[in-house]
């Protein structure tokens, strides 16, 4: 949160609120379990590839990359794309 006048504003989703020094600021982000990090256009093709059954086509060849969700104590999870029909998919330990 940054001051612009007498508001903080978020400076990653533009959230507003009248600053008060009076009360505390308790900020939530909640984030959708379903929510899969897409990689699009020109960069899939830096990717590498891995043989992964696509659960979709049947596919056996896949785009594939690293990305940590959680806390940095835990494990990155990895995620793979179809290079046939482009589904996107993790991986579940």
């Amino acid at each position: 949160m940054i001051y612009q006048g007498d508001k903080l504003v978020c400076r990653k989703c533009g959230f507003e609120k009248e600053a008060d020094d009076s009360e505390e600021l308790v900020i939530k982000v909640e984030r959708n379990k379903e929510d899969v990090p897409v990689i699009e256009g020109e960069n899939l093709k830096t990717l590498p590839t891995t043989k992964a059954i696509c659960p979709a086509c049947g596919h056996n060849e896949a785009f594939w990359w690293l990305r940590q969700l959680r806390a940095a104590d835990e494990s990155e999870v990895r995620f793979f794309r179809c290079t046939k029909c482009g589904k996107t998919w993790r991986e579940y330990d």
